[in-house]
């Protein structure tokens, strides 16, 4: 028999789900936008991720409530439990994603009157897999699918390397021409918002993971952090 509860325990599990996708889909479009505001000089779009960035935080503040109200009030089974602690933890990592993302809407704003210190490659490809990691975390997340989410998990790799390939760029102008650190540090430090994004995509996958296994266990290996820009 099914218990009394199980409906609006059910409904409340979807309504979980419903926030995490909005969380996810701001994000996603809060790191094109950062980015495009970079590439192409539009200040009003770097103020527009701003702004996005108080409604991804008022998300995760509803869904830590209302996990929180779920488990007092609607008796969770265990598989359900995973299921609210995967979300609450996702949406702490998805408000993380949009500081990130926040973050180089704020270098743009600073440095808007300075030109790019060369053309946008590397860092445009950045935040395109970025946001695909993302979008096929989710994915992964509403249809409980594990394998997907270790095959996202793999995409990260790809950001490893571009953001190596954009350091040692970098590092070649300033070495060069004492008078591009300032505008080579701020790509910098772009890329490396971007490869964090990419950290806490494969951490949405391992909470995806957690939900539909319970199985805590990190896939991969932590990897070591640049101390200047932690």
């Amino acid at each position: 028999m099914i218990p009394a509860k199980r409906p609006i325990l059910d409904q409340e599990l979807n309504a979980l789900q419903d926030n995490i996708l909005r969380m996810g889909s701001l994000v996603e479009s809060m790191t094109e936008k950062a980015v495009r505001a970079l590439k192409e000089r539009k200040i009003d779009l770097a103020r527009e991720v701003r702004a996005d960035e108080k409604l991804v935080d008022q998300l995760r503040l509803d869904i830590e409530e209302a996990g929180i109200q779920c488990i007092a009030t609607q008796q969770p089974l265990a598989s359900d439990l995973r299921k609210i602690i995967a979300a609450t933890h996702m949406a702490v990592e998805l408000e993380r994603m949009a500081d990130y993302a926040n973050g180089i809407a704020k270098i743009v704003i600073r440095s808007i009157d300075e030109p790019l210190l060369k053309p946008l490659i590397d860092i445009p490809r950045m935040q395109v897999i970025v946001c695909n990691m993302t979008h096929r975390a989710l994915d992964a997340y509403v249809k409980s699918d594990v394998e997907l989410a270790r095959d996202v998990q793999t995409q990260d790799e790809e950001v490893d390397e571009l953001y190596k390939q954009i350091l040692r760029e970098l590092v070649s102008y300033m070495s060069e021409d004492a008078r591009t650190i300032s505008r080579a540090m701020n790509l910098l430090f772009v890329a490396h918002n971007l490869e964090r994004l990419g950290d806490r995509a494969t951490n949405l996958c391992e909470r995806v993971i957690y939900a539909v296994t319970g199985n805590l266990k990190e896939d991969k290996p932590k990897k070591s952090r640049v101390a200047t820009l932690g």
